[in-house]
């Protein structure tokens, strides 16, 4: 259980806390507590943060990141985040800024993520990036953004002249993870992480269909499900 996640989610938390550029003592938030914000947690430890700021809604995957992770954490569904994280860093953003989200953002509420929905809805979009739009709003001025959640299509209502007065650096991309299969091996041998932190759930295959649909539905604090073939 130690080296499974070296094949993903490992890898994709680190390369994504990798392309935040993140400098010793910087505030870095990220968005999405899921098993790939989990390690992006730990991977931007790792580099050297000096603040961790997790953001989510699913109590208990803002759980894992403040007492495994060590984050603090925001619950979107009750925080206006962009308040909130100027007041958190002197009204000046966080240093890096990690979207672990992608095209299924979801908001309470907010205009732009009801839109996103209804465009969806009746075919006239693809994606929901308010997490995007969201982290150029927060990210400091000469800040970077790191994207490894997914989009599919075309994004709509990006501010990106927000981005270019701001002098953001976009980094993104699929996860290189032949790249990091060895590094981070050493890491989880040398005791300096164990990724089995991240599973909540063990079962045997006959239990998938259930499963996938505890997951999908965020119930009993199913976070990452382990299944194998003899339970």
């Amino acid at each position: 259980e130690q080296v499974l996640f070296l094949s993903d989610i490992f890898p994709t938390g680190y390369m994504a806390a990798e392309n935040a550029g993140i400098q010793e003592g910087d505030t870095v938030a990220i968005w999405g507590c899921g098993p790939v914000g989990q390690f992006a947690i730990q991977s931007a430890w790792m580099l050297g943060a000096g603040r961790v700021i997790a953001i989510d809604k699913v109590p208990e995957r803002l759980a894992m990141a403040r007492d495994y992770g060590k984050a603090e954490t925001l619950d979107f569904s009750n925080s206006d985040i962009y308040d909130a994280l100027m007041a958190m860093t002197d009204g000046r953003g966080p240093d890096s800024c990690i979207d672990c989200v992608g095209t299924e953002a979801d908001a309470t509420a907010t205009s732009d993520s009801m839109l996103d929905k209804a465009k969806a809805t009746v075919y006239l979009g693809t994606d929901r990036p308010h997490v995007l739009r969201e982290a150029i709003y927060c990210c400091r001025k000469g800040g970077t953004i790191s994207v490894p959640g997914v989009y599919i299509g075309l994004v709509d209502h990006i501010p990106f002249g927000a981005a270019m007065n701001k002098g953001l650096t976009f980094r993104m991309g699929q996860t290189h993870t032949h790249r990091y299969l060895e590094p981070l091996l050493q890491k989880v041998l040398s005791g300096e992480i164990d990724p089995s932190f991240v599973i909540t759930h063990r079962a045997g295959l006959e239990e998938g269909p259930d499963l996938y649909k505890t997951f999908r539905d965020k119930q009993d604090g199913c976070i990452k499900v382990v299944m194998r073939p003899h339970g």
